[in-house]
């Protein structure tokens, strides 16, 4: 009788739980977080190089998992409240997750409980939706915590590349150096002066060559072949150096045979005397100055058209061709003297302007370099909470979770049967007790 009223009390309560107890019902799903790391790389021809990188959430580290912070984040008050809004429910009714972090990987897994399936997998997403919106909350707010020290920096880079211009372009206008390309092109064009000069200094010498030559084969200087080549194409003094040459030769003839006192001889004398006068005023008429005698003493010994003519002729060219030359050269002289000056002063100042561009590289690479950082930065709205993505939909539950119907029976068959042999070992062993009892009783 005790062993039935027993076994009717454990079957009574399991069977009286097993139909008054709500189900539950229970949504699966899981998230993935990504585990590389995002990184940006910008190269600024000339100026420098910029990169951002972020570190991914959801992968473990030898000293914490960093799924613990989404999972905080998952379970705090503000995201639950969110989801249960979300699934227009009362906050009290919407039970915290169960939140499991799988070993080796960046899966989150999530389970969610409801009254009715469909009621389970709606809270699911509603959960899901509440803890985008957190993150994106979070990244807002970093990104606005980020913008102050962002802009002063950004401030300080622009302020020490504008110094670095104004000091750049006073020196320039101080020194007249607009650029190094000034100094170079400067060099340049004083070794091209240079080998204009040698050019030049090599036709002068050829130049001077030839009239040494023509000087000493015509027993003349180039001035006097000058004066002389001026006199030989004067019609006029060839006229008189013709009778010159007439009455000179006849007085050589007619002196061997006549005395001096003859009418011809003396005729002849004051003929030539006369040519010669005419001669002397010509050519000073010509040459503005008196002539040299032994120029007249060659002209009158030389003959039109015995090539001597061509070789004055020559003569003249060479030496003014050497004296053109000279001049080029003394004007190059002149200018490369000049220029040297110019360049040993601007490369003096040369430095100091090199000095000041290298500053304004540097100032304006750290410049360009910290606003593309920023900027990719700004941009990297992942960067301290990664995009989280679900890898498994939420479930819709087929069979309730809570109570395990199978459990609960199989509990009640256990205690039923732990009860019946208790009783019945109780039962046997009645006589050996009552005896004991009595033994001690005396």
């Amino acid at each position: 009788m005790v062993s039935g009223a027993t076994n009717g009390l454990i079957w009574g309560s399991s069977l009286l739980f097993l139909a008054t107890a709500k189900p539950v019902y229970t949504s699966s799903w899981a998230l993935i977080l990504p585990g590389n790391i995002n990184a940006v790389s910008l190269n600024l021809p000339e100026i420098g190089q910029a990169s951002a990188s972020s570190g991914s959430s959801g992968g473990a580290s030898s000293s914490f998992d960093p799924r613990a912070n989404y999972e905080y984040i998952f379970t705090s008050e503000q995201v639950i409240r969110q989801a249960a809004k979300n699934a227009q429910l009362p906050f009290k009714k919407f039970d915290e997750p169960r939140i499991k972090n799988i070993d080796n990987t960046t899966i989150m897994q999530i389970e969610v409980t409801g009254p009715a399936p469909e009621e389970a997998r709606r809270k699911s997403y509603a959960l899901y939706d509440a803890l985008r919106q957190r993150l994106n909350e979070l990244r807002a707010s970093e990104i606005q915590q980020r913008e102050v020290p962002t802009q002063t920096i950004l401030r300080d880079t622009q302020a020490k590349l504008a110094a670095a211009q104004r000091k750049v372009s006073a020196y320039k206008l101080k020194s007249g150096i607009n650029s190094i390309e000034q100094v170079e092109a400067l060099s340049t064009n004083i070794e091209q002066l240079r080998r204009d000069r040698a050019q030049f200094a090599s036709q002068q010498a050829q130049a001077d060559g030839k009239v040494q030559k023509l000087s000493s084969s015509l027993g003349i200087t180039a001035a006097e072949a000058a004066d002389a080549f001026k006199l030989q194409v004067d019609q006029i003094f060839q006229q008189n150096l013709k009778d010159y040459s007439e009455a000179t030769a006849i007085l050589k003839v007619e002196s061997s045979k006549f005395g001096p006192n003859n009418p011809r001889i003396r005729k002849e004398v004051k003929r030539q005397q006369a040519a010669q006068q005419a001669l002397q005023s010509r050519a000073s008429q010509l040459l503005g100055r008196p002539p040299l005698a032994s120029i007249l003493t060659r002209l009158a010994l030389g003959s039109s058209g015995s090539g001597r003519d061509a070789l004055f002729q020559s003569l003249v060219t060479d030496q003014s061709t050497a004296s053109g030359a000279a001049a080029k050269v003394r004007k190059l002289d002149q200018q490369i003297a000049s220029l040297e000056d110019r360049l040993r002063w601007m490369s003096q100042r040369q430095s100091t302007l090199e000095s000041l561009q290298r500053d304004e590289q540097i100032a304006q690479a750290v410049f360009a370099s910290t606003l593309a950082k920023l900027d990719l930065g700004q941009g990297d709205l992942f960067a301290a909470f990664p995009l989280v993505q679900i890898a498994v939909e939420p479930s819709l539950a087929e069979r309730a979770t809570f109570p395990k119907r199978g459990l609960v029976l199989a509990g009640s068959a256990i205690g039923s049967i732990l009860t019946t042999a208790g009783l019945w070992i109780l039962w046997i062993r009645k006589p050996w007790i009552k005896r004991i009892a009595n033994m001690i009783s005396t």
